[in-house]
Order: structure tokens, then sequence, then C-alpha cells
């Protein structure tokens, strides 16, 4: 279970309620209009005080991370479905289950504040629906659990077109994959070695009570044992330290750039391992960031302003590089591609729900036309890094396997590092507990066919 602290207002409803009503929007608009749950609660932020976002938060990324299993609990309690004009409503009766089944939330102070909240979403002669529905959930539990555990959407917490790739793609390990990425994700820190030691920032970390350990086989990670806002960590607003997960961290020491080296990140936002290449490189690189969002290409300036580093970062789109920057070769490119991003729904439930089994065909083909597009910019004897977070074939190493085959020039490397598993093209690391994301990784060097 999870505990999750809030306030409590004086006035009718209070905070409790308007976190609730806020929760049940942010899940309505997910779910029933597909948009990114990262975008939801940007926007939905604004003057809320950090522990009543932090509610917020939990219960959102709980419901959606449980979303079939809820669904399933309703569609059992009610005796009719919903009208479609009450789909927001539906949603909040997700979220008051998601507080009785998985947090730590007094079953009481869940259930009015839940009630109070469908009031507060225009809902005032549906609130003793509500009330009946969630005490019926508290009195029979066990037994209505029992029910929708039968079907394997609601006990695996996965939709049926993903489960039977995972399925076809990992037979042995299928379920060990579905289990991490229900979980909830470590939090890993990459240290800024251009303005502080590790050891000497895991000391600061320890001076403020906060227990780190570092990361195997990483030049820069720690890994912290409880996940801590940023506004916690020293020296975060000054650049010293990022967040990162530990799979992520491997692309920088994956594509080795060397100081002096021209690098291309080719699909750069947010910029974390942009930013990593450079530190690992003590800043001295010709780094040439890419992105065709001009909008994330913000996040991008902002990180490297925070790390104190520099970087050219341009509006251009990896499918048909041109311009100045796309004039000179490049010692070292990272094709980080848009992907199916399997592999870290832990951090990004709302995946599991937004995206579509038609759209891994569409992903794979994009990738390919990223590929032939940048190989050209590559220098002999320079080296791409091929990166997805996905867990599945026809993205990874497939992919890398129809390349190769029709570009002579492209030879694999098999660099040493004992990180996942080694594919028949490429490395594989799947999500796992305490530990990394699912990423995939394909090293190539251009060498005269």
């Amino acid at each position: 279970m999870v505990e999750v602290k809030e306030r409590h207002s004086g006035q009718r409803g209070g905070v409790g309620a308007e976190a609730r009503a806020a929760a049940a929007l942010a899940v309505h608009r997910v779910r029933d209009r597909g948009q990114s749950l990262t975008r939801v609660l940007r926007e939905q932020r604004g003057a809320r005080s950090p522990a009543d976002q932090a509610l917020v938060q939990e219960m959102v990324y709980g419901t959606l991370r449980m979303l079939p299993r809820l669904e399933a609990l309703c569609a059992l309690l009610l005796e009719r479905p919903l009208k479609a004009s009450d789909r927001n409503l539906e949603c909040l009766i997700l979220v008051g289950l998601y507080q009785l089944a998985a947090m730590g939330t007094p079953a009481h102070a869940a259930v009015s504040a839940t009630v109070e909240a469908a009031r507060l979403l225009g809902k005032r002669h549906q609130a003793a629906l509500v009330n009946a529905l969630l005490r019926r959930f508290q009195r029979e539990h066990e037994a209505l659990l029992e029910v929708v555990m039968r079907q394997p959407q609601a006990r695996w917490l996965f939709p049926a077109w993903l489960l039977e790739r995972l399925q076809k793609d990992w037979p042995q390990d299928w379920e060990a994959i579905v289990t991490a990425s229900n979980d909830r994700p470590p939090m890993a820190l990459r240290v800024n070695r251009t303005r502080i030691g590790v050891s000497d920032y895991a000391r600061q970390l320890a001076a403020d009570a906060i227990a780190a350990r570092p990361i195997k086989g990483l030049d820069a990670g720690l890994m912290l044992d409880c996940p801590r806002a940023t506004r916690d960590l020293p020296g975060f607003a000054t650049g010293l330290v990022s967040v990162q997960d530990s799979g992520a961290q491997l692309a920088a020491q994956l594509l080795d750039a060397r100081p002096g080296q021209r690098v291309l990140d080719a699909c750069a936002a947010p910029g974390g391992k942009t930013a990593a290449i450079i530190e690992r490189a003590g800043g001295d690189l010709a780094m040439i960031a890419i992105d065709n969002d001009p909008t994330r290409l913000e996040t991008v300036r902002a990180m490297l302003s925070r790390l104190g580093l520099s970087g050219e970062v341009r509006d251009a789109d990896a499918r048909d590089p041109q311009g100045d920057w796309a004039a000179q070769a490049f010692d070292r490119i990272l094709l980080d591609v848009p992907c199916s991003a399997t592999g870290v729904i832990r951090r990004h439930p709302d995946i599991k729900w937004l995206r579509r089994d038609a759209d891994i065909a569409a992903l794979a083909a994009l990738q390919a036309r990223m590929l032939d597009a940048l190989w050209p910019l590559l220098a002999t004897g320079g080296r791409l890094l091929y990166a997805t977070c996905s867990l599945l074939a026809a993205e990874n190493h497939r992919q890398i396997a129809a390349f190769c085959a029709r570009r002579p020039d492209a030879i694999e490397l098999r660099p040493p590092t004992e990180w996942g598993r080694e594919m028949p093209h490429g490395r594989q690391l799947l999500p796992t507990p305490g530990s990394h994301d699912g990423f995939f990784y394909a090293l190539l060097e251009k060498r005269l066919p």
C-alpha cells in the first residue's frame, strides 16, 4: 500500500475533494480523450501546492496503472452502464476504487472526499450512486476481486494486444516484464562530472540524509534508496545533478564520444542523453541537438543551461536532414528514435492505453526512414548508436537486421558491457525491479563497403 499524506480544509469538500476531482478529470483526459499524461498534469498543476499535487499524481498514476481491473470492478458494481456524458463521473469512481484497493487512505476519508468530488464535477444528483458503489466495494471487495481477476487484462493490467506481442517476443520473460512494468520505478541520478565528482556528490546526499549507492557499470550514476523531489536534491537547481534512469545513462557510455568530436543527437528532446554525452566528454564537444518539436526543444535548452553545458540546439527533422548543420560529417550520431515506449510503462502508465497495435508498423517504418536519412551524415569510421525504449522485436533487433542487410557499409560493434541481453543484433535491457527501465541499443560503425 502507498500512503500519501493530505491536508484537509474546513470548507465543505476540502482539499481532499478538490484533489479527487482533479484526478478524475486527468484520468478522463487520458482515458477518453487520448491525451498524454505528462501534458495533462503539467497543464493542470496551476497554483496547487507540492503536497496536493503529489496526492493528485499518486491517484492518477495509480488509477492508470490498474485501469482494466478498476474498470472491471466498476462494471461489476454498476447495474447498468453510465451514459456517455458521465465518463468523467466514471473516472471519479475509478479513482475512488483505486484509493480503496491500493492506497493507505482511511476508507471513510476516501469515500467522503470522493463523494464530495462528484458534486464539484457538477454531478450532485449522482453523489449517492458514488457513495453506494464505494461502500459496496468496501463490504464485498474480496469476492469482487476474485471475479475480475479471472479476466487476463484485469489480472495483468495490460491491453490484450500488448500482452500478445510480449508473449510472442518474450515467451520466457513476459510475466516478469509485465510485473516490473506495473511496479513503481526507482529513481536514479546522473552526476554532472564537469562540476563535481560522484563520490563528492554522494557525500552531499549523505549530509542531507538521502541514501544512495553507486550503480555498477555506470561512470556517473547513483541510485536513491527512496525517490525524492528534485527540490530536495542538493545542487539540482545549480546543475550538479540530473534525474535519469540508469538504462538511459548507458547511451552516453556506449556512444563514447571523445573530446573534440562532432556529435549529432538526432531526436534530442527532452535532452537528458544530450547532456550526458557532453558531460562525459568533459564539455569539449561540437554537439548539435535536433528535434522537430519547438516546444520540446525548449526543454533541451533549459537543461543545458541549468547544467552549464554548451551545445547547438536546432529545430530540424531527422527524416529529412537539411541545412548547414548537416553539411559536415559527424564522428558520432545518437539516434534515439520515436518508438512504442513499451520499456518505460512504469514511468508512463498512459502508454498502455494510448498506444495501439497498428502503431508498431508505422513506428518501425519511421525508424527505418530515420536510419536511412542519417547514415549518410556519418563519417567513415564514425559510429551511430541506435536506441529505443521499446521491448518489441519489430522496433529493435529486427530493425537493425533489416538496416544492415541494405547497408553493406554498416558494421555492428559489440561493445563490452554486462548490461542487458545480447540479441541477434544489439542488446536488450528489460525493465527490472529496483534497476533500469527497458531499452534497446545497437552500435553501428561505418566502414568502406
